[in-house]
Parts: C-alpha cells; sequence; structure tokens
C-alpha cells in the first residue's frame, strides 16, 4: 500500500512538473483562413451510369447530381455556427455580426455545391449579417483551376509520366496491390459475399468495373489525368459516404451492407485514385501554386498591413473562408507536403465539409507572428446525426505538422518568416499570379 501511494504521488509530482514546464500559449488570434470542401452532395454521376456496374439500383437522392443536398446546407451551417463560437472564444469575432461582416471574406469555386456550401457556412458563421460570397461568373476561377483559367500551362505528357513514374512504369501492378479492396469493392457491387470463391460471373449487361485495366491517360477539362480503371471505380464508390453522410436508412447505405467502417474501408480505392490524380508532385504544383500564393500573401498582408497584391481581403481582413472541392485540398496539401488524418477517414481524406484551417497568432510577448495549422471536420458520424456542434461537442480537429517550418511539439507552430521560406520554395511561380 505504502508503495503504491509512493508511486501514485511521484506520479502527481511529476506530472505537475512537466505541466509547469510546458510554456504557456501567450499568443493571440488576428486572422484566420479556412479553405473547406463542399458539403454533403448527391453522387457526381447519374444514376444511369451508376446502375451499369451493380445489380441493383442505386438508391435516389432528392436532388441533381453533384447538387448539395438539404442536409449538406443544414451540416455546413453547423459548421458555420461551430466556427462563430471559437472565434468568438478567440477574440476574432466581436458577436456583433453586422461588424463583423465588414472584416470577413469568402470566396468560392464557381460550382453550385461550393458556392452553396460557402453561403451556408456564412449564415451559421454570421447569422445576423448578409455575406456576399465571391466567385467567378463567367469562365475558370484562376485560385481554384489555375490551369483552365490560362494561368499554369500543363504539360499533358509530362503528367502522364509523372503518375506512370510513380507506379514503376506499370499502373496495372496496382491490381495486384490492392486486389483485397476490388474485390470486396466487386463482391458489394454484383451482391455475393466477399470473399466467395470462385467468384460469380458477371450478370449479362453490367460493367466489372474493377476489372478495367488500369492505365494512365490524358485528362479531361479540370482533371489533368486520367486513371482508367481506377476513376469509375472511385465514382461507384463514392455514393456510399454521401449516402451515409445524408442520413439515408440504413438499408439503403451501400445496399444495407455499409456501417461507418464499411463506408471508410470504401473510400481506399477512390483515396488512391485521387492522390495519383492529384498529389503527383508536377500536378499539384500546376494545380495549387495560385491559391498557395495568395494564402501565403494574405497572412503577410494581415501581419504587416501592409496592402499587398494576389491576396484575399485587405489588410483588415480577419476571417477568410475558401471553398472548392476534395481535388483543391488534395493538390494543396501535397504542394506544401502536408498530412492529417481524422478518425474514421482514410489518410489525407478531404471529407465533405471538411477544411484546413490556418491561424495567424502573434505572441504577446515577443511579438513574432506565428502560423498554427490543423485540420477540422466533421466526423462520419457527426455529419449522419446532425450533431449540433460546439466547443464541447466540437469538430473533429487533427494538428497538422509542416516540413521545413513547424516546430513546437504539440501544435506544430511555424514562425510566419519560415513559412514563408517554405512555401517559397513549395510553390511554382510560373504556375501563379498576383492578381485578385
Amino acid at each position: 500500500m505504502k508503495s503504491l501511494l509512493f508511486r501514485s504521488v511521484s506520479l502527481a509530482l511529476v506530472c505537475a512538473s512537466f505541466a509547469a514546464a510546458q510554456p504557456a500559449d501567450d499568443t493571440k488570434l488576428r486572422q484566420v483562413i479556412i479553405f473547406s470542401r463542399h458539403s454533403v452532395r448527391a453522387p457526381v454521376a447519374p444514376n444511369d451510369y451508376l446502375n451499369g456496374f451493380s445489380v441493383r439500383k442505386y438508391p435516389l437522392f432528392t436532388v441533381a447530381p453533384g447538387i448539395l443536398t438539404d442536409n449538406g446546407i443544414k451540416l455546413e451551417t453547423l459548421v458555420g455556427g461551430y466556427f462563430r463560437q471559437w472565434l468568438t472564444k478567440e477574440g476574432l469575432l466581436t458577436g456583433k455580426d453586422t461588424v463583423d461582416a465588414g472584416f470577413t471574406y469568402v470566396r468560392a469555386n464557381i460550382l453550385e455545391r461550393t458556392r452553396t456550401t460557402a453561403q451556408s457556412f456564412a449564415s451559421g458563421l454570421l447569422p445576423g449579417a448578409s455575406i456576399t460570397v465571391n466567385w467567378q461568373q463567367q469562365g475558370s476561377d484562376p485560385l481554384f483551376d489555375p490551369v483552365g483559367a490560362g494561368v499554369a500551362v500543363l504539360d499533358q505528357r509530362k503528367a502522364i509520366a509523372a503518375v506512370v513514374g510513380r507506379l514503376g512504369g506499370n499502373p496495372q501492378s496496382l491490381a495486384a496491390v490492392y486486389a483485397p479492396e476490388l474485390s470486396s469493392t466487386r463482391a458489394l457491387l454484383l451482391n455475393y459475399p466477399a470473399g466467395q470463391t470462385p467468384a460469380p460471373p458477371t450478370p449479362a449487361g453490367l460493367t466489372d468495373v474493377t476489372a478495367i485495366p488500369i492505365a494512365v491517360t490524358a485528362g479531361s477539362p479540370g482533371s489533368p489525368v486520367t486513371i482508367e480503371g481506377l476513376t469509375p471505380v472511385g465514382l461507384a464508390v463514392d455514393p456510399f459516404i454521401m449516402q451515409y453522410a445524408d442520413g439515408m436508412p440504413a438499408a439503403e447505405v451501400g445496399w444495407g451492407q455499409l456501417n461507418a467502417d464499411g463506408v471508410a474501408q470504401s473510400l481506399r480505392l477512390y483515396s488512391l485514385s485521387m492522390d495519383l490524380e492529384y498529389r503527383t508532385p508536377y500536378i499539384s504544383a500546376l494545380g495549387a501554386s495560385n491559391v498557395a500564393s495568395h494564402i501565403v500573401r494574405s497572412l503577410v498582408q494581415s501581419a504587416t498591413g501592409n496592402s499587398m497584391t494576389g491576396t484575399l481581403g485587405t489588410p483588415s481582413t480577419k476571417v477568410i473562408l475558401l471553398v472548392a472541392s476534395d481535388v483543391n485540398l488534395a493538390a494543396f496539401s501535397s504542394l506544401l507536403e502536408i498530412n492529417w488524418l481524422i478518425p474514421g477517414y482514410p489518410l489525407n481524406y478531404p471529407s465533405p465539409g471538411g477544411a484546413l484551417v490556418f491561424e495567424l497568432r502573434q505572441s504577446m510577448s515577443s511579438g513574432e507572428y506565428i502560423i498554427r495549422t490543423s485540420y477540422r471536420a466533421q466526423t462520419l458520424d457527426q455529419l449522419r446525426n446532425k450533431t449540433v456542434l460546439s466547443l464541447t461537442t466540437p469538430l473533429g480537429i487533427a494538428p497538422v505538422f509542416i516540413p521545413g517550418c513547424s516546430s513546437k511539439t504539440a501544435t506544430f507552430d511555424c514562425a510566419l518568416a519560415d513559412f514563408v521560406k517554405m512555401s517559397k520554395r513549395a510553390i511554382d511561380l510560373k504556375s501563379a499570379d498576383t492578381v485578385n
């Protein structure tokens, strides 16, 4: 008993000493940039296309393909409400919405789902004010589609070679490496027990999407390359997370065969395809250098108080919200070599409504500016249950380490000067501009 008491007292003293040794966070939040994916939408592929892969018809959504659902709107408003509480606690928002609106900048990609997500977030963030969502009225937005807008120039052959080079010159080898994932996907689509031997033949009139030869070919507008044999698999499994997140009856989520863990498993092939198509370094440099440049310059503008070109908002802007797609977050995170993991999702998966958050903070003792980065997202069950978020029931939060910049252990803080230097090394200046 004495020994146990001694150990308990010693442990308490050690913990107290450790806690006392941790430097207090004396920083104050000066600006926040939130780079978000849109919220829950209907699958981008129409059902008449998807039904060619499955013996059972895909459940119908109440909106057209690619459109934000009613629950997606509600879910993003909840996210905005969470940020309202957090930013008010941090002192960045005053609680006077019409005043705070003057220090808020919102920009979305041209798609309906991104614009509606941005408006829904703003409604939760500042419900008492009207926020303008900035978006490109005509043509491609150079911030989110620099190739389509002519800011970045794509070398198609180099893009294909860059992806094939990551695969040892043999894209088809992925079929063996990911055989378990392809097998379970086939079983789900063709409705037979996973692991059944021999696997049944593909019914007449259907396409076995998991058997399409894997090859890297030229992409379509907005996509530098296409991974034949993986891109259609991604389209086939994408509906499952949206079914679960939108709150469809359990019997309709993967035809009643997928719970949250099953949904996460189904995303592995989708994540693989996205990684190859958008996180390949040559491609991510083209696709993300412009938005990265604007984010970095905006942080510097806020810290110095001096107006700069190629920024978002003005020197007095406190809250910047950018809303785009999963491909934008994938390319951007690859450019800066950053990673995150929210429990329940694959590594680096840009979940519906999830966001990279950049905090510009200033030390009250030294005056130094630092960057603190995190990835924040609703968990799968928070999405499905439309969980009301708060500071005591927060989003899933993953601190993000930035190579060549982060130092502090728990929060991975970067000195702003180091963040700028690191970004300059990563950004392809030929694929960025200084136009707002």
